[in-house]
């Protein structure tokens, strides 16, 4: 699961990840929400999934915006599957589409 993958896989795993992008080594996406209560709460239901996953995003929150950053520390600071796998699983949380 923490295979790196190649720039072209990358790019093709990206399309079905709306608003997701690469930079930086590094998966980011930006949320708005209606109030800092739903961001918290967003929050919340990414802490449970990433725990269960033993992955861990780095959450910049300032009240109802918040930017989360996924790439997998013990490889290295890199995207991996296991970054694809989390931001697909955040997508399904995500019910502010």
């Amino acid at each position: 699961m923490n295979n790196k993958p190649t720039s072209a896989e990358l790019e093709l795993m990206l399309k079905d990840l709306p608003g997701w992008s690469h930079e930086n080594d590094a998966l980011t996406k930006s949320f708005t929400f209606a109030s800092f209560r739903d961001a918290i709460s967003f929050i919340v239901r990414v802490a449970f999934e990433a725990e269960e996953m033993d992955h861990h995003p780095e959450i910049h929150n300032v009240y109802n915006k918040l930017k989360i950053t996924l790439r997998t520390h013990d490889a290295g600071n890199v995207v991996t599957e296991k970054d694809l796998m989390l931001a697909a699983k955040i997508e399904t949380l995500n019910t502010n589409k």
